[in-house]
């Protein structure tokens, strides 16, 4: 599938949205990455009622089937009403069938900057990190949409990876990301920058991804701080500090299924 222009999705019309195989997953050249999935849920969310005076704290993401490189359609509603805290859901769909959904409380602002305090460790500066070569079965359109940047010059260790990227090009034609669609456009990477077992032998599917933030995101750049976990008897478990350029963001978690090739 060939575009004019390098972008995620093309708009079609109100809520519908033509992918691009920038989307393009490691899975298969017809399924989406949840990375672009997730963001434009969040966009959906974010274009839901808005109002300035709230900002999204939880976004609960969870994959109920491959999402195809083709044309999508997004609806988002607010679900619960309220006057400080509301939850909005979105759901993506593609010829007639739910592929993914969306879940976010979005709460009021308020000054908390006396109070504010985060203890976790800042990751390098991207300005100041090198360019990361992608791993060996790192395949799909989605992977050379992103430049990424190692964000830590020690040796990796098993099951935990530092690492920094950003968009390479538009979410939807025409219009900048937020920040919020750009973090959430990388955090699923979480479970592959941080992989304890080779991708030539393993796959790690994840059924899900859960963002809390502690503050709005900023800027281009979304750092990942993970950690991936694997049980004995066939779960896993991937647990990241989301970074911007200014320090720590949120957290993030997702559930895995560890399957051998």
């Amino acid at each position: 599938m060939a575009t004019t222009e390098e972008v995620f999705y093309e708009q079609l019309d109100q809520g519908v949205f033509r992918a691009t195989e920038h989307t393009v997953g490691p899975w298969s050249d017809k399924a989406q990455h949840l990375g672009p999935v997730a963001a434009l849920l969040v966009r959906g969310i974010e274009c839901c009622e808005p109002d300035e005076r709230r900002s999204v704290r939880r976004v609960s993401v969870d994959v109920l089937g491959p999402v195809p490189v083709d044309e999508v359609t997004v609806r988002a509603e607010v679900a619960r009403p309220g006057r400080s805290v509301e939850l909005v859901t979105a759901e993506i769909a593609a010829s007639g069938r739910v592929a993914a959904t969306a879940r976010a409380w979005r709460m009021l602002r308020s000054d908390t900057a006396d109070v504010a305090r985060d203890d976790a460790r800042r990751l390098t500066d991207p300005a100041e990190c090198p360019v990361m070569p992608l791993p060996a079965g790192w395949a799909g359109g989605y992977a050379n949409a992103l430049e990424w940047r190692t964000a830590s010059t020690a040796t990796p260790e098993p099951g935990h990876a530092e690492v920094w990227a950003r968009q390479r090009m538009p979410l939807v034609a025409g219009e900048e990301p937020s920040p919020l669609q750009r973090l959430f456009a990388v955090a699923d990477c979480a479970s592959g920058v941080s992989s304890s077992l080779p991708f030539e032998q393993w796959a790690f599917a994840n059924t899900d991804l859960t963002v809390h933030l502690a503050r709005e995101p900023h800027g281009e750049w979304v750092g990942l701080d993970a950690r991936m976990t694997l049980g004995p008897d066939g779960a896993g478990l991937t647990r990241t500090t989301l970074h911007d350029a200014a320090g720590p963001v949120g957290q993030s978690a997702q559930a895995l299924l560890p399957t051998r090739l």
